[in-house]
């Protein structure tokens, strides 16, 4: 018999860990993604010169936008792990 079968775990319990870990995965990736494009559009060609007013306000937008979205996924992880409600 199947390991997670064994320990209890029901087929729609697997399913919904094995989806979690995916869309953990797929977010993981496009931030990634996104995180790549805004630090290569920020110009940091030139890492020992001083950054223009531009590239300063890019670069901070781009930690601030990395801070948010690493928040929002970690506050969307969490309500998935919560236990829902009994209704009786």
């Amino acid at each position: 018999m199947v390991e997670w079968m064994e320990n209890g775990w029901s087929h729609a319990r697997y399913s919904s860990i094995y989806m979690q870990e995916k869309q953990k995965a797929l977010i993981s990736e496009m931030v990634g993604k996104l995180d790549n494009i805004c630090w290569d559009n920020a110009s940091l060609e030139t890492l020992a010169a001083k950054f223009s007013s531009t590239e300063t306000t890019c670069l901070t937008n781009c930690a601030q936008r990395y801070m948010d979205m690493s928040i929002i996924i970690m506050k969307h992880f969490r309500r998935c792990r919560m236990p829902s409600p009994v209704v009786v």
